[in-house]
């Protein structure tokens, strides 16, 4: 019998086919789009656009459905996306629109949920995306220097930039086609490297926008930090905050392209968080300033699969605290206090583009004011006239401390710090940017097995207290150290790694001897000292092994290496084992940075002086053994004398291992824990999940709690002191099959696979507190009863909103008291004040169900405080309806 979510999957795939089969229809009427100082003008109307950041390879075609319907949902008008040259032209002359490049079908879906669709095709990305989005192949072109007035490199861009665009002509998925796409993007943040090409990149700015523009797409083309865009191209801001924003020119309107609502983890670091407070706040901001296109950077970031991270350093996880996790599972109360911003933003959407200039300003207070937009001025010391048809207010209190009440339109109102009141008809709030009604979801990382279900821990993710590993059974194969095919050769002196490798691999090995005499034996035993290797630069890590044994290791970017090595008499082998971690993907002339080693390489230390191995003939092998056997797909498994894993081996470096399992029931995400690895690379049935390390954040420079006011950075709110930045690595389920998975690992530093689990990922419980005094629902402004009334909607009383994930429902109701409960999710507790009703009221209104609504008032529960304002508090346990079915 099929589950509910199975049958929701088989519903999303099959309407999927049939927009398949239906391709080259249209998904909307054909409509122009254009634009004036104040917006984007669609179909010959002005508009506020909301924009939710997806990269679809960052994600698998089956989970792209999902993602869109939550992106709309969430209140999003237009998805966004760059365009992965790399992806796309992996080889030069050779495409690949396929599996996760499928941009048509990607288009095409985005279409099909009435959604509009913004193109950023660069081609230069940089989205902590391998070499800023550029194939490797590019930088092998003579005379070739990226991003400037440079012909070679302006022929390749043009080339892939006009096949993109002519084959979303070709689908007919431009608007005036009758498809999504209302925006391109051409260049990206040049504007922050300009100065460093001279006079070539100011060439170069007017001769990408004229080549743009050449290519006839019928829309609007974007540049994004480049206030020197040309006329003709619109210029935007990328940033955490961009209210101050304004464009280079009065007839182009504010566009906000990457509104940074997270940040990115690298290895080694804390995981950066950014409050959904400040984010609401932000964009509050820039609509009452006069923006009209915000798109979130990211609404989705999802996962980094291959070896597609960017460097240096980045992690395989990109979910940058996105209002949609990196399992497409929604990130509460991110999403839902988002999802309440943009209704309140569309209420005020008529006032928003009916002004032409400047929205009236007001000063409220040494750190408050108002914008109004309105159909004719307001005299903001009154009530509302009649004759205004249209008004709609922001009231902004940006002080980081205190709460001020302000008079305007003859009433009093509350502001709380760092925050933003939104009024749609001037008169009455329905949404403040720092109080969040929204339920706090927390998510778990589950056993596949249905059998273990203790909690150890709270916050974000629940772990489990007992672990069941994903096999007893490995195989092993050792990877050889140094030169081990019959591809390697010999060259004197040291070559650049990626002149060697072309990204092929990660991995090049560097091999040669080094002569030692008896007089350097005694000499270093007189002296009681090793000879030094020295290296000038390395990036991103350097291992160095003598005489088939590892010595020393060193990670970083172009840092010196200084390490003392163990030498014997006669002939001594000497190998340095280069690796990257993602090519570096922001910064001028990215071309030059390459990897590897820079400046000398010599040994210190010996009875005659130096010996200098920067010239000296060194064996060159590029990648392993196992990658060129390709050991991670099934169908080749029998290149390889696997063996069994004997326990008193582990751990091993430089291993690969395999094992096979079963998919866990269910349609729930599934994550693989490999926190008893170190470092490598990781493949299900030949797919490559990424790169896997498990370097510890900082013991220090984390919170308990994140302070919301004040100006957000990167490194205000982070998590995970002195833990792996990442253990949990995203298998998606598009990728298995029922039973008989593969499962094929590399580990160079020495893990321990038979520690490896398998689990799923879900939302477990779900808290929410709502005060009675809190706004009406933002649906009432739509309902027919208050439509034209809308004096009626103070007399509407607040709800409390529920929702676990897809395919599962409210279990349990684990407290609820309306009253005035105290603490927070998961550490809620009766006050003095508590209606006896609360928890069966509750139980009934949602227990069994995947959501619910619960009034909060003493209609709903009877007055247990009277002249006490009182809240509603609630957790509650979500359950796989499967699991839920089996219980009862």
């Amino acid at each position: 019998m099929l589950g509910l979510a199975t049958i929701h999957g088989v519903i999303v795939a099959l309407a999927a086919a049939v927009l398949w089969a239906g391709a080259s229809a249209a998904f909307f009427e054909p409509f122009n789009v254009s634009y004036d100082h104040r917006a984007i003008i669609i179909g010959g109307k002005r508009r506020m656009l909301i924009s939710a950041g997806i990269h679809y390879p960052r994600a698998t075609p089956d989970m792209w459905p999902g993602l869109i319907a939550k992106s709309k949902e969430g209140g999003a008008d237009v998805i966004q996306t760059y365009v992965f040259w790399n992806g796309h032209e992996p080889i030069r002359g050779q495409y690949n629109f396929e599996g996760r490049y499928d941009i048509v079908k990607f288009a095409k879906l985005i279409g099909s949920q009435g959604l509009y669709l913004h193109l950023r095709i660069g081609p230069y990305v940089c989205a902590e995306w391998n070499f800023g989005g550029f194939p490797v192949w590019l930088r092998d072109t003579p005379g070739i220097v990226f991003r400037t007035k440079n012909k070679p490199f302006e022929d390749e861009m043009q080339k892939f930039v006009k096949k993109i665009v002519d084959m979303m002509k070709q689908e007919n998925l431009f608007s005036w086609q009758g498809g999504p796409i209302i925006l391109l993007q051409i260049e990206n943040e040049y504007g922050n490297i300009e100065g460093q090409y001279g006079q070539g990149g100011k060439e170069y700015v007017k001769w990408a926008a004229n080549m743009a523009l050449s290519l006839d797409a019928g829309v609007p083309w974007v540049m994004c930090r480049q206030n020197d865009a040309p006329e003709t191209i619109i210029d935007s801001c990328n940033a955490f905050y961009c209210d101050d924003f304004r464009p280079n020119s009065y007839r182009k309107p504010a566009l906000w392209t990457e509104d940074w609502n997270g940040w990115y983890a690298s290895w080694g670091g804390r995981v950066p968080h950014r409050p959904v407070e400040d984010n609401a706040f932000a964009v509050a901001r820039f609509f009452q300033r006069g923006g009209s296109f915000h798109n979130y950077y990211m609404f989705f970031g999802g996962t980094n699969f291959d070896r597609t991270a960017g460097g240096p350093l980045q992690t395989t996880s990109y979910d940058y605290d996105a209002p949609v996790d990196e399992y497409g599972l929604l990130a509460q109360p991110k999403w839902g206090h988002l999802k309440d911003l943009h209704a309140a933003i569309k209420l005020c959407e008529p006032a928003l583009v009916a002004v032409d200039d400047a929205p009236q300003y007001v000063k409220l207070g040494s750190m408050q004011e108002a914008h109004i937009y309105s159909s004719g001025f307001v005299d903001t010391r009154k009530s509302l006239p009649q004759n205004v048809s249209i008004c709609s207010a922001f009231l902004a209190n940006i002080d980081e401390r205190k709460t001020v009440t302000v008079q305007i339109f003859g009433g009093s109102y509350s502001l709380p710090p760092w925050s933003v009141s939104i009024l749609p008809d001037c008169k009455h709030v329905v949404f403040n940017t720092a109080k969040v009604a929204t339920q706090t979801s927390i998510k778990t990382v589950e056993s596949a097995s249905p059998s273990f279900s203790n909690t150890t821990g709270t916050g974000d993710i629940i772990l489990y207290d007992k672990d069941t590993y994903i096999s007893k059974t490995w195989m092993t194969f050792h990877e050889p150290i140094g030169a081990w095919g019959n591809n390697s050769f010999t060259y004197q002196g040291i070559l650049e790694h990626l002149n060697v490798t072309k990204d092929i691999s990660d991995y090049l090995w560097y091999s040669t001897r080094i002569n030692i005499t008896d007089e350097d034996i005694s000499f270093w035993e007189e002296k009681g000292i090793y000879p030094l290797l020295t290296i000038d630069k390395t990036r991103d890590v350097v291992r160095i092994f003598v005489n088939g044994h590892l010595s020393a290791s060193q990670v970083g970017k172009w840092v010196p290496v200084k390490e003392p090595i163990h030498l014997v008499q006669g002939s001594n082998d000497l190998v340095l084992l280069s690796e990257t971690v993602g090519l570096q993907n922001y910064g001028a002339f990215l071309e030059k940075d390459g990897a590897g080693f820079r400046g000398q390489i010599k040994v210190s230390g010996l009875k005659n002086g130096d010996i200098d191995l920067s010239d000296a003939l060194w064996t060159y092998q590029v990648g392993l053994k196992g990658e060129l056997a390709k050991l991670y797909t099934p169908e080749n498994q029998e290149s390889a004398d696997w063996i069994d894993v004997q326990p008193d081996s582990i751990p091993s470096s430089f291993t690969w291992y395999r094992t096979t399992f079963d998919a866990p029931e269910g349609d729930d995400p599934i994550a693989l824990d490999l926190g008893s690895m170190g470092k490598g690379q990781v493949w299900v049935n030949g797919h490559g999940i990424g790169r896997y390390w498990t370097l510890v954040a900082p013991k220090n420079g984390c919170r308990d709690y994140c302070d919301y006011r004040g100006a957000y950075h990167e490194n205000k709110c982070t998590t995970n002191c002195g833990l792996p930045t990442q253990s949990w690595y995203h298998v998606p389920r598009e990728w298995l099959q029922a039973s008989n998975n593969l499962l094929v690992i590399f580990e160079e530093t020495g893990g321990n696979p038979l520690k490896i689990s398998l689990r799923v990922h879900s939302t477990a419980t779900i808290c929410a507190r709502v005060w009675e005094t809190d706004y009406p629902p933002l649906s009432t402004w739509s309902h027919p009863d208050f439509v034209n009334c809308k004096n009626l909607i103070n007399e509407v009383a607040p709800e409390m909103h529920l929702r676990c994930d897809e395919g599962h429902i409210i279990s349990a109701i684990t407290f609820a008291s309306y009253g005035t409960p105290s603490g927070s999710c998961q550490k809620f507790s009766q006050g003095k004040c508590h209606a006896a009703t609360s928890l069966s009221v509750v139980t009934e209104a949602c227990q069994g169900r995947n959501n619910c609504t619960v009034t909060v008032s003493n209609r709903t529960f009877g007055d247990p405080c009277r002249r006490t304002t009182k809240a509603l508090a609630v957790e509650a346990t979500c359950t796989s309806i499967s699991r839920y079915q089996s219980v009862l």
